[in-house]
């Protein structure tokens, strides 16, 4: 039977490959940071309409339920104010009826 034909360039389980890395290249600093502004520059101009809808989100919701105590509050006062009226306003009619010389 013949040897199968073999790639030279394939390592196989036999075989102990080396590990042969280029050494990485000297980043200058100033170039490290003006990349990293850059990057955030382009990372926070992507999340921009993202946070807005959020916080467009967040307040509508802070404000429904605040304007909803308010009105209540509002709603409150005013049956209160108007259930007052009312008593008074019946109470004067009653006392008015009921003097002897309103008739």
């Amino acid at each position: 039977m013949a040897e199968p034909v073999r790639d030279a360039t394939v390592p196989v389980l036999t075989e102990v490959v080396t590990d042969v890395r280029r050494p990485r290249a000297a980043i200058d600093a100033q170039a490290l940071e003006a990349l990293a502004r850059e990057l955030e520059r382009a990372v926070l101009a992507r999340l921009a309409p993202e946070v807005d809808r959020v916080i467009e989100e967040k307040l509508a919701r802070t404000l429904s339920a605040v304007l909803g105590q308010a009105l209540e509050g509002v709603r409150t006062e005013l049956t209160t104010s108007v259930t007052q009226m009312v008593r008074e306003a019946v109470a004067a009619s009653v006392a008015h009826a009921l003097r002897p010389d309103a008739q």
